[in-house]
């Protein structure tokens, strides 16, 4: 089952400029969006500096200050890598943005990556593990635009007065995402220098953004990928085809971009998504189709409320046992009204699964 790392032995040895960059090399970029290169890479466009000599830095740090900057081991693996790829390591990073602003619920962050004469790779951050993260994703189910989609097309723009010459946008779960409204949303003159956008499991659009020029213009160029089991890249809509990838992993581990396999240059190619993945899909499409844009901001902002009763910044510690007894116990003191809300809601879920079943035992009739 050959992965990104596999990828890297295989290919490692040769330069961009022998072999373009393809959709594997893309999902490392957005993947690498992920380390957080604070004081290695440069804010802006001077001072660059190779991918080599920011991942031996990066590398250098004590072992607790390394751990801080990724979101797992594989991570850390991936720089080690890289730092030793004649094909990654001349490649030159700046334009380092890492913004997190609780006032406006905005988890942002962006990495410029110079590709030599084949042009620039602007790289979008996906999801980090924080509250105000989660918070901004849930966001984009109510809202047309969120704070960092637009923060996304402002970076884009930068970058473009920057760096002459093509450009190549990616990012990885709500980076995709991030990628594509960039691009679609972006000034005319500097959507036209976009020559490719990689979405990789990155969540749809609401109908006003779809039904934009850009956005109609964007969609031959926009390369959309989600493993069989899809279930962020299923959400919201999406008009561009998606090509289905095969995942070691099961669920919603799915979306790990380390589980995607590889053969050559390219990922393992499958017909469509699961049953599983479409159940999800149309469960939440379901779901969101029953209440109205105002339901689900109050419902998502009364969730967002309750877990800030607690001591968890991330999600991961939302699960131990004294946050979710905060939860519950903040639950418990919140108005009537507030209660009522989060259980209809939960209970329109529940009648959206069952409804969801009913559609595709149907079908399958």
């Amino acid at each position: 089952m050959p992965d990104l790392f596999d990828y890297l032995t295989w290919r490692g040895d040769l330069s961009m400029e022998q072999v373009p960059l393809g959709p594997v090399d893309a999902l490392i970029l957005t993947t690498l969006c992920y380390v957080r290169f604070h004081g290695l890479v440069p804010e802006g466009p001077q001072g660059a500096v190779c991918l080599g000599q920011a991942a031996k830095e990066f590398l250098n740090l004590p072992k607790e200050e390394r751990e801080r900057r990724v979101r797992s081991r594989s991570d850390e693996e991936l720089v080690t890598k890289l730092m030793h790829s004649d094909r990654f390591a001349p490649l030159e990073l700046s334009g380092y943005v890492d913004r997190l602003e609780a006032d406006s619920e905005m988890q942002f962050s962006a990495l410029t990556v110079g590709l030599g004469r084949q042009g620039t790779f602007v790289a979008f951050r996906g999801t980090d593990n924080t509250l105000v993260g989660w918070k901004e994703d849930f966001n984009m189910s109510f809202q047309d635009a969120v704070s960092a989609q637009w923060t996304a097309r402002d970076y884009l723009e930068r970058c473009a007065g920057w760096f002459p010459g093509r450009l190549m946008v990616g990012g990885h779960s709500k980076g995709g995402n991030l990628a594509v409204f960039s691009a679609a949303m972006c000034r005319p003159q500097v959507r036209a220098r976009v020559r490719a956008v990689y979405n990789h499991d990155g969540p749809g659009f609401t109908r006003l953004v779809m039904g934009s020029e850009g956005y109609q213009q964007l969609m031959g160029r926009v390369h959309t990928f989600v493993p069989q089991s899809s279930v962020v890249g299923m959400l919201l809509e999406h008009q561009e085809p998606y090509i289905v990838v095969k995942s070691r992993q099961i669920g919603i581990f799915q979306h790990d971009p380390y589980s995607w396999e590889v053969l050559g240059g390219d990922f393992i190619r499958l017909e469509g998504v699961s049953e599983g993945s479409r159940m999800i899909d149309q469960t939440v499409k379901n779901w969101v189709a029953g209440l109205s844009p105002q339901e689900r901001g109050e419902f998502v902002d009364a969730v967002y409320e309750l877990l800030q009763n607690t001591d968890a910044d991330k999600m991961s510690e939302v699960m131990q046992p004294k946050n979710l007894l905060s939860v519950l116990r903040a639950f418990q003191k919140e108005d009537l009204g507030t209660q009522r809300l989060v259980a209809e809601a939960l209970g329109q879920l529940v009648k959206a699964a069952i409804q969801t079943g009913r559609e595709l035992k149907k079908a399958g009739a």
